[in-house]
C-alpha cells in the first residue's frame, strides 16, 4: 500500500542555497570570505578531547587516597603509554611492591588526594568540516566555521536515512514510472547520486551500497523494507545519523508512488 506525504515540499529548478558548517566545538577557520570551495574542500578543523580512562590508584597500591600523589611517577599533564606504570606503593618493610598502571595511551589529566583516582585523558580527536558543496564563501563565523552560497536546483525530500553525501548526479531510470532495479546499477555509478523511478527496491539499494554509489534519490520505498536496510526497526525517530554506505531520499513517500 503506498503512501503519499508530499504537501508543503518544495521543489525549484534554481535557487540560491545557504548552508553554515560549523565546529561542534571551537577550533580554526581555513578558509577566507569570497573563497570558492569544492565539496571536499575542508573549510575548518578542530579537535575534540579524548575519552577519558581512571585509575582507583589507592585502590590498586592499598594506600590512601591522601597518600596518591606521593606514589605517582608522573605528574598532571604528562604523557603515558598504555601498560606504563605511572605509580608504585612498597609494604611489609619494603619487601613487596604494589603497581598501578595506565590502561591507555594519552597524558595525566588530574591526580586526586581526595578519591584517590588518577584521570587519563586519551589523545585528541581531530575533525574537520568539509564545504560539502561547490560554492562561495559569504561569511566566516571566527573560530566557528562558514556560511557557502550557491545556485542549484533545491529539492525537499519526504524521508531520508543517511547523511550529507555529494556527488554527480546519474538518472538511471527511462520515466518517473519505472522500478529502480538492480540491473539499471552497475560499476559506472560509483561514486553518482542516482536519480529516478516511482520506487527503489531494496535489492536496487543493497547493489548501490555494493558498487560505492553515494546517494539514491527516488519516488518511493517500501516502509517494511527499511529495516532491511538498517539491520533495525527505525520506528518514529529523527533520521539522517545511520550508516548504511549511502544516503536514500525519498520524494514522495513508501511505496510505489
Amino acid at each position: 500500500m503506498a503512501h503519499a506525504y508530499t504537501p508543503g515540499l518544495k521543489v525549484t529548478s534554481k535557487a540560491l542555497v545557504k548552508k553554515r558548517r560549523i565546529l561542534p566545538l571551537k577550533g580554526e577557520v581555513v578558509v577566507s570570505v569570497g573563497d570558492e570551495v569544492e565539496p571536499d574542500t575542508v573549510v575548518a578543523r578542530t579537535d575534540l578531547p579524548g575519552e577519558v580512562g581512571v585509575v582507583n590508584v589507592a585502590n590498586q597500591l592499598g594506600v590512601t587516597p591522601e597518600e596518591v600523589p606521593e606514589c605517582m611517577h608522573k605528574k598532571e599533564g604528562e604523557p603515558v603509554e598504555e601498560g606504563e606504570v605511572i605509580a608504585t606503593a612498597k609494604s611489609f618493610f619494603g619487601l613487596f611492591k604494589s603497581v598501578a598502571k595506565s590502561p591507555m595511551t594519552g597524558s595525566i589529566e588530574s591526580i586526586s588526594s581526595v578519591t584517590g583516582q588518577v584521570l587519563i585523558r586519551g589523545p585528541a580527536i581531530p575533525v574537520e568540516v568539509k564545504a560539502y558543496l561547490k560554492g562561495r564563501v559569504v561569511d566566516v563565523f571566527e573560530n566557528e566555521g562558514v556560511e557557502i552560497e550557491t545556485w542549484g536546483a533545491f529539492i525537499q525530500g519526504i524521508f531520508g536515512i543517511g547523511g550529507e553525501t555529494h556527488g554527480e548526479i546519474k538518472v538511471i531510470v527511462g520515466s518517473p514510472n519505472d522500478e529502480m532495479t538492480p540491473d539499471l546499477i552497475d560499476d559506472s555509478c560509483r561514486g553518482k547520486v542516482l536519480v529516478g523511478g516511482s520506487l527503489a527496491t531494496v535489492d536496487a539499494v543493497k547493489r548501490a551500497i555494493s558498487v560505492g554509489a553515494c546517494g539514491i534519490v527516488t519516488g518511493g520505498f517500501h516502509g517494511r523494507e527499511i529495516e532491511k536496510i538498517l539491520g533495525y526497526d527505525i520506528g518514529v525517530a529523527i533520521t539522517g545519523h545511520e550508516d548504511i554506505g549511502l544516503t536514500l531520499i525519498l520524494t514522495e513517500g513508501f511505496g510505489k508512488i
